[in-house]
């Protein structure tokens, strides 16, 4: 089908994207002291550059995906959250 390889391109670029965001999260918050936190759009600015603004649905989809490995914490207000709601922050779990 015609279209379907399209979709198909798509899901494998938001997949790389992802797996892109993925990488930027833990990096980013390897470099951080204990205790730190790194904004998301962080790992957006370092996984698309300029536009950073589109790579952002995949930090969210990546953060939630590290933070139910284990691998991150999401944070509001100072306080770890399973399933943030508006602005939050990422750190070492």
């Amino acid at each position: 089908m015609p279209g379907s390889n399209k979709q198909s391109d798509g899901a494998d670029r938001e997949a790389r994207v992802e797996d892109a965001a993925a990488a930027a999260i833990l990096a980013l918050v390897e470099t951080r002291d204990a205790g730190a936190t790194i904004c998301p759009s962080e790992a957006a600015r370092r996984t698309a550059g300029a536009d950073w603004r589109a790579a952002m649905p995949a930090v969210h989809r990546a953060a939630a995906a590290l933070s139910a490995a284990g691998a991150v914490r999401l944070c509001q207000g100072g306080v770890t959250v399973a399933e943030p709601v508006g602005a939050y922050r990422i750190g070492r779990p």
